[in-house]
């Protein structure tokens, strides 16, 4: 399956509900060994709550290495390759170590307190 994301989100990959909208396309069918490309072409800014949604949180249900198998990306610019792999790693350790998991937690927790 091949995804234009600038036909689904346009040039700008921000906000996590856009982010939402590409983990909702690609997720049942990555759980199926299905392999996917999002074509990143024509799309200028990149920024991680767009990542965390739709890619990040892949990382629940699949494994790592599965998702790098199976999910490629064309047109990535370098900057947006950068915040791709940063997202990966962080999401994969978020979802792998409970202890790192249950600190991240706590911190937003207490940041949600504070914004209130």
């Amino acid at each position: 399956m091949k995804l234009i994301i600038k036909d689904i989100i346009g040039p700008r990959c921000i906000t996590q509900e856009d982010g939402q909208k590409i983990y909702e396309k690609i997720h049942n069918p990555l759980l199926k060994g299905e392999s996917i490309i999002l074509n990143f072409e024509g799309v200028r800014q990149f920024a991680s709550p767009f990542f965390n949604f739709a890619i990040g949180q892949l990382l629940k249900d699949i494994k790592t290495e599965t998702l790098r198998s199976l999910l490629s990306f064309d047109h990535l610019t370098p900057a947006g390759k950068m915040v791709v792999e940063r997202v990966i790693e962080n999401a994969s350790v978020y979802h792998t170590d409970i202890d790192y998991k249950k600190i991240v937690d706590s911190i937003l927790e207490e940041q949600e307190k504070e914004s209130k």
